[in-house]
């Protein structure tokens, strides 16, 4: 009996709408969902390269994708279908690479605003808040249907989904708004207007650009700002947003002092001005080199578009016994200083473990290459 209450809570019921939610694979609705895109193995089918893995709540280890990551049936096509549905539902879409009319195939980065991409989706009960690291992703609504961009198989990508109550899309348009975020398509309903006011702010002034905006003459005065946002189950995530005037790393700035704890970076490596790892301050930050979630794959940092950290286990302040995941959008190189960005962290011992033992080898503070638990203990022996 209660087998079939909690089955019949979490799964739609025909002919009624589905809440929009962050769905798992199965077709439940979640309350949030970490889904890791393996990177595409040199010479194997292409299909090779939309296999992922999924963790949500009930998750005791990262869980193989039932689908690929492409299939409108899988986690990632349930969670976008409401957009493309006709229904009257308010959504901001954004990213740095944002999508061409025919899919996304061009490089079209905008590199005067925030390097930021996401999804924003609600409507007047309930919504959430996709963070990933896709260029060209998701396809605007007026496309009608849920895809995947090729641009994004080759490399890993990572996404946190986050189902919040309404009431909480006020406190992340203020968060994008620091982000200085390239919108390229959103829409804030009339009914909801009056109460989000930073949503229609940041949508009123991506149309007035014609679509094509970084919000850099209406952005938020405040460098940085980090706050406690408590999803639909009550789950408490950190969300942290930096803008243009940060000046600043947001990982060994900002995240590894607030959350006090020495962190595990990932991030695109493939790009100028890289930071290298950083043990000048109290808390320190050691970029990964190799990589291998779930022990599916191993691949090099490279071959990863990610953006996560992961702090080492214990420690003091506020790193428990579980340990912080992040992730975000933003990479630790020099020209993002300058730019806005962010990470959503939780901490949580389930997804911690999926995200620690993933992370094989990290650069030392001396800049060689070592095991991550070796490169670990050399920081705790400065400390």
């Amino acid at each position: 009996m209660f087998f079939f209450i909690l089955l019949f809570l979490h799964t739609p019921v025909e002919g009624v709408a589905a809440p929009i939610s962050c769905y798992n694979d199965q077709g439940s609705s979640v309350d949030w969902f970490y889904l890791y895109k393996l990177p595409h193995p040199h010479r194997k089918p292409v299909a090779q390269g939309l296999k992922y893995l999924l963790m949500d709540g009930g998750s005791e280890e990262w869980m193989d994708g039932k689908v690929l990551v492409n299939d409108s049936s899988g986690a990632l096509g349930r969670t976008m279908a409401p957009l493309y549905e006709e229904n009257e539902v308010g959504y901001i879409l954004y990213n740095d690479q944002a999508p061409s009319p025919k899919h996304g195939h061009t490089r079209d980065e905008n590199r005067s605003g925030g390097h930021t991409k996401g999804v924003v989706l609600f409507d007047k009960k309930q919504g959430f808040w996709l963070v990933h690291s896709t260029p060209h992703f998701p396809p605007p609504k007026r496309e009608g249907s849920f895809s995947y961009p090729s641009s994004g198989i080759n490399n890993g990508q990572n996404f946190i989904c986050v189902t919040y109550p309404m009431e909480r899309f006020q406190t992340i348009g203020e968060q994008l708004k620091i982000n200085q975020p390239h919108i390229y398509d959103c829409h804030i309903p009339d009914s909801l207007a009056s109460e989000l006011p930073s949503m229609v702010q940041l949508c009123k002034n991506s149309q007035s650009r014609g679509g094509n905006t970084s919000l850099l003459h209406t952005s938020s005065s405040t460098a940085n700002r980090s706050v406690a946002l408590l999803s639909l189950a009550g789950t408490q995530f950190i969300s942290f947003a930096k803008g243009a005037s940060f000046g600043a790393d947001l990982y060994h700035s900002w995240v590894a002092p607030t959350l006090q704890s020495d962190l595990l970076v990932q991030f695109w490596r493939r790009s100028t001005g890289i930071l290298h790892s950083d043990c000048s301050q109290r808390w320190k930050v050691l970029d990964i080199d190799l990589i291998s979630p779930g022990q599916r794959l191993t691949f090099k940092a490279t071959e990863d578009h990610s953006k996560w950290a992961v702090s080492k286990r214990g420690g003091s302040g506020r790193d428990g016994p579980g340990g912080w995941v992040c992730v975000g959008d933003i990479n630790r190189n020099k020209a993002e200083e300058t730019r806005g960005g962010g990470t959503v962290c939780q901490q949580n011992a389930v997804v911690w473990k999926a995200y620690r033992t993933a992370a094989l080898k990290c650069e030392t503070c001396t800049g060689s290459s070592a095991e991550c638990d070796s490169a670990l203990r050399e920081i705790q022996e400065q400390h």
